[in-house]
């Protein structure tokens, strides 16, 4: 099966003689708004690494590294950062990059009504702009965890002059000063971007565009790798990777995920959290017992992935030993269920993404409930679309993830903290809240996971968010694709990065 994928650009430089070379990559789905501010997709995390630079990376190995920010210094009380910035950057549309524009950055993700980083970046209480390329972040109190906030959305710059002239529609036309200008978008078909001329490290850009095609089918997304319409697949189904490895013209590549998978209940998100299943955590606990982790891994997953209870996986030093994965308990599920008022059953509405591995998962997971009595209907949803409905709180459940962040703290606290920026269920307890935030001020290792702990104890029990597994990053890549790195975020980046036709 054919993906039409040439965009007009590509067909003019091609008529023109130009020997342009336009990447074409293959996602799961469609990203949400392009503005960092208001954005919450995993795919559009990807479009930003080639559209957006941030103020920090991260390498391979999990470790903090400068991308616009070039140095930077943690004051020995904690309470301040002071940081230099990169020279001679400008922004996409000419705006020149500087300390202040970090500033005004920082002030549009604490302020703008629209942004959902307003969490992630609630430690600094004011920026002083000491030099053309200098500033200080100051803080609140100790936050060990504001450069790996950086690291993500939190801290990609975009035009200050772009961003005062769209507002809240910035993301229609995004200005950023990645490698990568925005060129076009198709909704669920294409989002094309081209070669940024002025970018401060143009000569390890290899590429004229970067073409992104949201394919949702697994099969037709792989089938697309193999005919050459497509150059990089992210995600490929587990289920697909014995017939990529037998390929000869695809490699693969892959990297333990930071981040999660489950299923969030709206517990206090509007009329809709005002439920059986928000107001009573037993019918939560219920659905968990009545799920077999294991089994999920192996069936949908083909052994793939690891099961997972938590927000961090079980090879991650902030796990909480104290709660392994338990096996699955489908009386305990039935016990809970009569306990809680429902000895015959009970209904519940799971909106799902429309993609191919989450339907899978959901209707192993609808199988399994089934046997305990907890009738799962399924509503098939485009990402989006899920997502703004879970944000609004219009949904019973939702079957969605995390990609996971450098820094424990970003798979947690924006979650169930109460008025967290990406908080969907709604959920709040004044324990978990004083224990993450608290856990923000730790530096120490022992003593910042003595809180998370803390945070455990509550959250197992009032079980907002049912953890189900944690996935590996299968990136299946073109046999001519050269210099790819596979990076525990999963993002892809085209520093280096060639193609031989």
């Amino acid at each position: 099966m054919k993906y039409l994928s040439l965009t007009t650009a590509a067909l003019a430089l091609m008529a023109s003689g130009a020997m342009a070379q336009d990447l074409r990559i293959a996602l799961q789905s469609d990203a949400d708004i392009l503005d960092p501010d208001q954005s919450r997709t995993f795919v559009g995390r990807i479009i930003y690494t080639s559209l957006c630079d941030k103020l920090v990376d991260i390498s391979p190995d999990l470790e903090i590294i400068p991308q616009l920010a070039t140095d930077w210094t943690v004051a020995e009380d904690g309470m301040s950062i002071d940081m230099t910035v990169r020279e001679g950057v400008v922004f996409h549309d000419g705006t020149p990059f500087n300390a202040q524009a970090v500033a005004d950055n920082i002030e549009r993700s604490q302020t703008m009504d629209e942004s959902v980083r307003k969490s992630e970046l609630s430690s600094i209480a004011s920026v002083d702009v000491t030099g053309d390329y200098t500033l200080t972040l100051n803080l609140t109190g100790p936050d060990a965890t504001v450069m790996a906030q950086l690291a993500d959305r939190a801290g990609m710059m975009i035009s200050p002059t772009a961003a005062a002239e769209k507002g809240v529609d910035f993301g229609l036309e995004p200005i950023c000063s990645g490698p990568f200008s925005f060129g076009q978008r198709v909704a669920q078909d294409r989002i094309v971007l081209n070669k940024f001329a002025d970018y401060w490290n143009a000569d390890a850009i290899n590429f004229d565009s970067v073409t992104f095609l949201p394919i949702p089918d697994t099969t037709v997304r792989l089938a697309n790798l193999q005919s050459g319409d497509v150059h990089i697949l992210e995600r490929l189904a587990p289920t697909d990777l014995a017939q990529a490895n037998v390929d000869e013209g695809i490699n693969v590549v892959s990297a333990v995920s930071m981040g999660y998978q489950g299923i969030t209940f709206n517990v206090g998100n509007g009329d809709k959290g005002d439920s059986p299943w928000g107001t009573d955590a037993r019918l939560r606990q219920a659905f968990s017992y009545a799920v077999d982790r294991d089994a999920i891994n192996q069936v949908v997953f083909e052994g793939a992935y690891a099961a997972g209870n938590q927000p961090f996986p079980p090879t991650s030093p902030w796990y909480d030993a104290d709660y392994p994965v338990e096996g699955r308990d489908v009386e305990k599920a039935k016990a809970l269920l009569a306990e809680a008022g429902y000895p015959d059953g009970i209904d519940l509405v799971v909106q799902v993404p429309n993609t191919t591995i989450p339907l899978q998962l959901m209707q192993v997971i609808q199988s399994m409930t089934a046997e305990a009595g907890i009738n799962i209907e399924i509503v098939s949803k485009e990402f989006a679309t899920l997502l703004s409905d879970q944000t609004a709180g219009d949904y019973e459940a939702s079957q969605i993830g995390w990609s996971g962040r450098v820094d424990p703290d970003g798979n947690i606290h924006q979650f169930v903290t109460t008025g967290g920026g990406i908080n969907d269920s709604g959920y709040s307890n004044a324990t978990v809240d004083d224990a993450l935030n608290a856990a923000r001020t730790q530096a120490d290792t022992a003593s910042r996971k003595a809180q998370y702990d803390i945070a455990r104890d509550v959250l197992i029990n009032d079980a907002p968010l049912v953890y189900l597994y944690h996935e590996s990053w299968i990136t299946a890549l073109d046999a001519g694709i050269e210099g790819y790195t596979a990076y525990p975020d999963g993002m892809i980046r085209l520093e280096g990065v060639t193609l031989s036709e």
